[in-house]
Formats: C-alpha cells, structure tokens, sequence
C-alpha cells in the first residue's frame, strides 16, 4: 500500500498543479471560456424547431430526452473539444509545452493535466443539463443511468484525445477554429447530437454509428431510455474503446511539442 502511495501521490500533485495553472490560463481567453459555457447551453434549443418536426413516438423518442442527449454532445463539442482543441495549439506555440517535458512531468502528465479543467467543465455542465432537461422538458430520470455513464466517460475521453490529435495538424491558434470544423459537423450531423440517429435512413445511420463520437452519443441516449440489448451495448462500448485506443495511439505517433515553423 505504501508503495502505491509513493507512485501515485507525486503524480497526483503534478497533475493538480498544472490543472490549477491551465484553468487559470483558461479563464483569461474569454473567447475560449463563452463558447465553452454559452454554446453548449444555447444550441439545444436552437435545434427544438427542427425537433418538433420529427416523428419521435414512431422511434420511441420524446422532444426533452433528444434535446438532452443533443445538451450533453454539445458539451462534448464545445466544452472540451474546441477548448482543448485551442489551448493545446496555444501552449505548444507559447513553447509551455517543451518547458514542461524538461520538468518531471511524462507526457502524459502534460497532456492530460492540460485537458483536466476542459474536461470536468464539460462532465459538470453535461450532469447539469441533464438535470436541467428532466426537470423543465419532462424528460423523465434516466432508465439505465450505467450506460449513461459509460457514455459521458467516454464521450469526455475521446473529445480530449481527439483534440490533442486534431491540435498536431494545426498550426496556429487562429486555424484552430477550422481544424475543428470536420470533427464538430460530422458529429452534430451524424452522431446522433442535432439529429438523432433513429430519424436516419438505415444505410447511413450504419455509416454513422461508426464516427468517433456515436457510440458516446448512443450510450448517453440509451442510459435515458434503456433501449439497448445487451449485446448492442457490448458493440457500442467496443466501438467506443476502439476508438479510444485509435486516437490515444495517433496522438503518441503525431502530436508535436514544438511550434510549427
């Protein structure tokens, strides 16, 4: 026991002080911070017109639990994606980056210290939708909350590995609102967060349970109405942790620490 407390417990005080420091250099891009808080909030809503048009009772669907599920892939989005999308590119051309790796810190450390504050904004902001969303939509309590959270966890992991594979191929702050476009729209479009994915036709809602997000997106919805079979959550969890693994591994091979010139 003692000697798990020697490995672990340095970590966990390099891990909370860099923590500490990106949440403070995180709150003083207010760009970052207002599309982090706001959009994830008001994007939901923007979407009820279009929701009221669907044949949800066809699909076993109601307007609060699609508006919820549509208010947590937001957060995913916007909360940890984008942010981190940006404050990777940020530190490594400000060269925080490379002062950190001549530390004691591994990489690892770095990258997720960095993603910390990113990330537990975006799991508080997704448990208080959701709470937002049964209260004043109706939408019930969730029917198998398990599945819920194996959505949120995973949906928040692989937002922030996919941010740091996307901030290797961006080269500065500015083009990083547009390196993150391709993973935002194919997500809202086709990973069930401004559509949901039982409205698509069946060939390409096949296509589109396999972007990186969907099986987050299927989890979180399904912890609220506890549809999936047992044997459609074990595949839905598979495909999740595949890409986890795909992502963790790109951004081993591919992440730069340096500025690029």
């Amino acid at each position: 026991m003692s000697g798990g407390t020697v490995t672990w417990a340095p970590a966990g005080r390099r891990l909370r002080a860099l923590a500490r420091a990106e949440l403070t250099l995180l709150g003083r891009n207010r760009g970052v911070v207002f599309v982090a808080l706001v959009v994830p909030l008001s994007l939901p809503f923007s979407v009820r017109p279009a929701i009221d048009q669907l044949d949800l009772k066809k699909e076993g669907l109601t307007a609060g639990a699609v508006m919820m599920t549509a208010a947590v892939g937001f957060s995913f989005l916007f909360a940890v994606y984008t942010s981190l999308v940006n404050a990777y590119v940020a530190r490594r051309e400000e060269l925080v980056l490379k002062r950190l790796r001549t530390g004691e810190l591994s990489d690892a450390e770095i990258l997720t210290g960095t993603a910390l504050p990113a990330v537990v904004l975006g799991l508080t902001q997704a448990l208080l939708l959701c709470a937002g969303c049964a209260v004043l939509l109706h939408a019930g309590v969730p029917k198998a909350p398990y599945l819920m959270l194996l959505g949120l966890v995973s949906g928040l992991v692989l937002s922030a590995a996919l941010a740091a594979l996307t901030a290797s191929f961006t080269r500065t702050t500015e083009s990083s609102q547009v390196t993150a476009v391709p993973v935002v729209f194919l997500s809202m479009m086709g990973s069930g967060i401004a559509i949901p994915a039982e409205v698509l036709p069946d060939r390409i809602a096949s296509v589109c349970e396999l972007l990186p997000l969907s099986p987050a997106i299927r989890l979180v919805s399904a912890g609220w109405s506890g549809r999936l079979s047992a044997q459609e959550v074990l595949m839905t969890v598979a495909t999740a942790l595949a890409w986890t693994v795909v992502a963790v591994f790109a951004v081993r091979r591919w992440f730069r620490w340096e500025p690029r010139r």
